[in-house]
C-alpha cells in the first residue's frame, strides 16, 4: 500500500488542530446567521474585497428609507 505524501499527514495535522477549541456562542451564531442567508463572514474590508471579486452584495444593505440630505447639501 503506497504511504501518503509527508506534507499531507502534516496539513492533516493542522487541520484537525483547528477544530480542536470549541466555538463560542456568538461565533457559532455568526456563522449560523451568514450561512443560512448566504452572506460574507467577516470584517468591512474582507466583505469589500468579496463583493468587488464576485459582482454581489456580501452583506445586506441597511433596513428603512434613505436618510435625507438637506438642501444645502449637508
Amino acid at each position: 500500500m503506497a504511504r501518503l505524501p509527508r506534507y499531507f499527514v502534516e496539513g492533516q495535522g493542522a487541520y484537525r488542530q483547528l477544530f480542536r477549541a470549541a466555538l463560542g456562542r456568538n461565533e457559532l451564531e455568526a456563522i449560523r446567521q451568514v450561512t443560512n442567508k448566504s452572506w460574507v463572514l467577516g470584517d468591512d474590508r474582507f466583505r469589500e474585497r468579496i463583493e468587488h471579486i464576485s459582482g454581489r452584495r456580501s452583506w445586506p444593505k441597511s433596513r428603512g428609507r434613505p436618510h435625507k440630505v438637506a438642501e444645502d447639501g449637508n
